[in-house]
This record gives structure tokens, C-alpha cells and sequence, in this order.
């Protein structure tokens, strides 16, 4: 269980450019500030993954996420508040271009992660700092549930490891929103934890 003092170290190691592994509610990953060059530079280093390769920015409420977003239209919100929190990455149009460290040679999307916390993993709603986010594994590796399952080569390059036990282990479904907010279109990129059929019910008639 992450207590409030773990909570703040996480913190305190994503505002200083640290690396971090922890766990959510999927697979266990690696955590760095979105914005900070070498700390971007070294978590992909650290996965042996391309540079020009995007990842996703989390942040621990869709409030959070909401108010770093404010250019988002009102379909897209709703499709948010109708997915997250949960174990998906909405794929979303970033006309203000934010966090672009994270959104590798397009820019213009931004991929976005609201976990839904558990018992174990509830007390990471504190952080309201974002990060950046990629799997804690070699580039094209196995996902990790237990900490146990992640490479030693791995571990011993991070600066700090929230351990909160074993995950389902399935990856986040990836959801394509770019076009939603015009004519209701998404679609699933890569099949996950969040099955087909609540993603549809979660959309249906979010668009007038």
C-alpha cells in the first residue's frame, strides 16, 4: 500500500528529473517529469526505446488531467469523464502542443493516462504532479505485474520503486479520440484491458 510519505517521495523524485518505477493499475511502469530533457532522455535510455517513439503522460484524477487540458472540446471532456479513471491511453488532439517531450515527431496528439487506483495504490491521488509514462520493460518486452517481473538491468537504473504488489498485468486498451470532438470517430488501436463493449458504452451518444 502507497502511504502518504512514498506518495511524496514520487513527487519529490519526478520535481528533481528522477526516474521511477511503480505500479498503477495495469502493468508496472517507468515514471519521469514530462519536461525535463535528460529525464525523458534517461527513462528511454533506460528502456533501450527509440527516442522518436511517444509515450503517454499520466496524471493520478481526471481532474487533474481536465484542468491540464483546457483547450479540449466538449465531446472530448465527456468521453473522458465517460473512460477515466481506468486502464486506458486516449490517444487526444493537442492543438496547444503540450507536453511535447512526450509526443515524439507528431506533436499534435498527446496520449493520456487516468489509472484507476486501488487499496493498494490510492495513496498516488496525492501526486498531482504529471509524468511521463512507458512500460517497465526492454523496449518490446513482456509487461510486468510484479516488480519481481521486471529486469534487473532495469531496476538498478531507477532512482526510487513503488512496490504495490502484483497487477492484473494486462496493458492500458488505446483508444484513438483526434476525431471525436468533429464527427463522434474512434477507434481501438490496441486491444487491453478495457474490453471493446465498455469503451462503446462508455461513448455512445457523446456527440450531438
Amino acid at each position: 500500500m502507497i502511504t502518504q510519505d512514498e506518495a511524496a517521495t514520487f513527487e519529490r523524485c519526478m520535481a528533481v528529473g528522477g526516474v521511477a518505477i511503480f505500479g498503477a493499475d495495469t502493468v508496472y511502469g517507468l515514471a519521469c517529469d514530462p519536461d525535463t530533457v535528460e529525464a525523458v532522455e534517461r527513462l528511454y535510455a533506460i528502456k533501450g526505446r527509440r527516442p522518436d517513439k511517444p509515450a503517454a503522460v499520466l496524471l493520478f484524477s481526471l481532474e487533474l488531467a481536465l484542468a491540464a487540458l483546457p483547450e479540449l472540446g466538449p465531446s472530448t471532456v465527456a468521453a473522458l469523464e465517460g473512460l477515466l479513471p481506468g486502464p486506458v491511453t486516449l490517444l487526444l488532439p493537442n492543438p496547444a502542443r503540450r507536453f511535447p517531450l512526450a509526443c515524439g515527431p507528431d506533436p499534435e496528439t498527446l496520449g493520456l493516462r487516468v489509472p484507476a487506483l486501488g487499496p493498494a495504490t490510492a495513496g498516488l491521488g496525492a501526486v498531482r504532479w504529471p509524468v511521463m509514462q512507458s512500460s517497465a520493460n526492454p523496449s518490446g518486452g513482456a509487461d510486468a505485474r510484479r516488480v519481481s517481473d521486471i529486469d534487473p538491468a532495469i531496476v538498478s537504473e531507477v532512482d526510487l520503486v513503488l512496490d504495490v504488489g502484483e497487477l492484473d498485468g494486462t496493458a492500458s486498451t488505446v483508444i484513438d479520440l483526434r476525431r471525436f470532438e468533429g464527427d463522434g470517430t474512434w477507434a481501438i488501436l490496441r486491444e487491453g484491458a478495457l474490453g471493446r463493449d465498455r469503451v462503446a458504452a462508455a461513448l455512445e451518444g457523446l456527440v450531438s
